[in-house]
């Protein structure tokens, strides 16, 4: 298991962090390729999304394409919607064309959903030999049962599934999701965790843990590196 940790002193800062990391991604992003990366929900994506379009002045954005590590299956105009939650920061703020925003279709039935963010991001992205998408950069919230995306403790469909995204069921509120698959996270370039608040800290312990089975863990465990960013310090 190999990782990062980084730590920060509070969420404000953490997210200005974050924000200056992705924007040097994209300026060091030299092949003809698209950037693809793969958005998050939650309160630090939020503060993310507004450092980065502050700082996005002068960065090439039109070869960059938005996808979603997980969806809730909402209406996108509901406020539980991780697209709704990225739309008046970044897309609007930074004038996206929808040419290059992918969300998911929740107002469509399941099955579609899955079915045509799947075909889309694998018509965008590179693919490994597998068939898996390779992106750029995947951001990760993590929950205090050390959940990412939609990947939840004690889901064993997901741990054996080859599927890019599946709907799943999950433990809270609303809890009908979207959520890429443990594959694809392993596939990524990059993916950054961004682990934040005191409530999260056991979590983190027990996913950095020899022997650790929390989602979290699982990915770590598949990747050669991935980087986490916390505003509290492992102790």
């Amino acid at each position: 298991m190999s990782y990062t940790l980084l730590h920060f002193d509070d969420s404000a800062s953490l997210a200005e962090a974050v924000a200056h990391r992705w924007h040097e991604a994209l300026v060091q992003h030299d092949r003809p390729n698209p950037f693809t990366v793969a958005l998050s929900g939650g309160r630090t994506p939020r503060a993310l999304y507004r450092a980065f379009a502050a700082k996005a002045e002068g960065v090439q954005l039109d070869n960059v394409h938005f996808f979603w590590g997980d969806e809730r299956v909402v209406l996108p105009t509901d406020e539980q919607s991780n697209y709704r939650l990225a739309v008046e920061p970044l897309f609007q703020a930074l004038k996206i064309p929808e040419s290059q925003i992918h969300r998911v279709q929740t107002e469509q039935d399941e099955t579609f959903a899955v079915e045509q963010s799947e075909k889309e991001i694998c018509l965008v992205a590179e693919l490994d030999a597998s068939g898996q998408p390779v992106l750029d950069l995947v951001f990760l919230g993590m929950g205090e049962d050390g959940h990412v995306a939609s990947l939840f403790p004690g889901d064993q469909e997901a741990i054996e599934s080859q599927a890019v995204y599946r709907a799943v069921t999950g433990p809270k509120p609303p809890p009908r999701r979207i959520t890429l698959g443990y594959r694809a996270l392993a596939a990524a370039r990059e993916v950054w965790v961004l682990a934040s608040g005191e409530g999260k800290k056991e979590a983190l312990k027990n996913s950095l843990a020899d022997g650790g089975d929390t989602p979290l863990a699982r990915v770590l465990q598949s990747r050669k590196n991935t980087k986490i960013f916390t505003d509290f310090i492992l102790g």
